[in-house]
């Protein structure tokens, strides 16, 4: 019996294996039978024959390699690490190596590792992409990971996201509910890992795998677990069909995942925190801080350009909402303003902003209007928007709007007094009635008012 740990191995000049001592098959899994007369470049892992390659020229040139490593890939799929100590023999004109596994040792190394880098990626990243791009290249030099992904979990709208998604030959899955057939999903589902190897075909009884991945891929995804429940995956793919991955590969993966999940909770905290900070926390429009940051910052761009297209500010009230408060009561209120808010979002394009900046009163800002006429088109459809019935918790109500129109630069060049000349000709509408778009008479009439 070979009682010895190392394998001794010699290589042709053709890079096929011509000796391998009984001690291989403990480490590579295959019977010596079994590799002597393959080529030696066959057994290594896919990621790892360039640099592989690379130091056999070097042997052959005569310089001895005493701590070369690399990874194989046993006969059971099984990625391994090995230790190399290999020199070349003129006289019998063969490579001669001894081979250590130090597989053991180095998930130990890689486990702390991967925690020190991990804990700089958390310090350094700027946001959640940026951390998953980290986590990534940390990933790429534990484990078979060319395709990551990270699949966040929002429970307020049932749905899975992939914000972080790199896959070879595929492109990154769109949203899907939690009841939805992906992978993802089910990792999410349950709370726990799922191992999928190749060719499995329908990956889960019942269950193809429709988010990520292809028949012949290996698949494995672990939850990212949090004190209140699972708020996604961590997923990786390889397409290499020989690796295999393996319960210490899922048990590095969910490390990785439980020492991120704090550092996603916190990302996602802090750009909850910015968000309501500049948003009305009823409608989820921009408030009036940041409005005005987005006008001034418009105003900007048009003065560096000095050229069309304009930008138009609208100042709206919403006519009767008082008497809707007081009759049906503020939750009913709290209905009309989100639907109204949500109405006139549709009526503007993504370039555009709406906001609240108090009570019934919003105010929009039109990029890129190349006419005064695009603006009053507008404005004229969202006072048609408005003015259909809202059904709102069984009542059915009916509001109209008073708009007041500024135009950049016929009306003005600063933001304050954009919206001081919205806001005169939003209570000129309101005055003549109401249920009107009004463009402002200062400091020049630009249109008459329409109704």
């Amino acid at each position: 019996m070979d009682l010895l740990l190392d394998a001794v191995c010699v290589v042709d000049t053709r890079g096929c294996f011509a000796f391998i001592s009984a001690a291989g098959e403990r480490i590579f899994g295959y019977t010596p039978e079994e590799m002597v007369g393959r080529p030696m470049i066959d057994f290594v892992f896919h990621e790892d024959r360039a640099k592989t390659l690379q130091a056999v020229d070097g042997i052959l040139d005569g310089h001895l390699q005493p701590h070369f490593e690399n990874r194989y890939v046993r006969k059971d799929g099984q990625v391994v690490h090995i230790m190399w100590s290999a020199r070349w023999s003129e006289a019998d004109q063969v490579r001669v190596a001894v081979a250590r596994d130090i597989t053991e040792r180095m998930h130990a190394d890689t486990l702390q590792a991967a925690l020190y880098a991990i804990s700089d990626a958390a310090h350094a990243a700027e946001d959640l992409v940026a951390l998953f791009q980290q986590i990534h290249h940390i990933l790429v030099e534990l484990l078979p990971a060319a395709n990551f992904f990270v699949a966040l979990y929002d429970k307020n709208k049932d749905e899975l996201t992939f914000p972080y998604a790199v896959d070879e030959y595929g492109e990154a899955p769109g949203p899907q509910k939690l009841d939805s057939t992906a992978l993802s999903a089910e990792v999410v589902r349950t709370g726990q890992a799922l191992l999928v190897p190749p060719n499995s075909g329908e990956g889960l009884p019942g269950r193809p795998p429709s988010d990520v991945g292809r028949d012949s891929s290996n698949w494995l995804g672990v939850p990212l677990c949090a004190k209140n429940g699972v708020i996604g995956a961590l997923v990786v793919q390889s397409d290499c069909a020989e690796a295999r991955y393996t319960n210490k590969d899922i048990e590095l993966l969910q490390f990785v995942a439980d020492q991120i999940t704090p550092v996603i909770e916190r990302k996602q905290m802090e750009v909850w925190l910015q968000h309501i900070a500049q948003h009305d926390p009823l409608t989820d429009l921009p408030n009036r801080e940041l409005f005005h940051d987005r006008l001034q910052t418009a105003l900007r761009w048009a003065e560096r350009n000095q050229t069309p297209p304009q930008l138009a500010l609208l100042y709206l009230d919403l006519d009767k909402f008082k008497q809707v408060n007081d009759t049906l009561g503020h939750p009913v209120g709290d209905l009309l303003l989100q639907e109204a808010a949500r109405r006139l979002s549709q009526c503007v394009r993504n370039s555009d902003t709406v906001g609240r900046v108090g009570g019934d009163e919003f105010l929009v800002l039109l990029n890129g209007i190349t006419l005064p006429e695009q603006a009053l088109s507008i404005a004229e459809k969202i006072r048609v928007a408005l003015g259909h019935p809202f059904e709102l918790a069984g009542h059915k109500v009916h509001i109209s709007p008073s708009i007041g129109v500024a135009l950049y630069p016929e009306h003005g060049d600063d933001y304050k007094q954009l919206i001081r000349y919205a806001d005169e000709a939003m209570y000129a509408a309101k005055k003549s009635g109401g249920n009107r778009v009004q463009v402002t008479s200062s400091p020049s009439m630009l249109n008459t008012p329409k109704s």
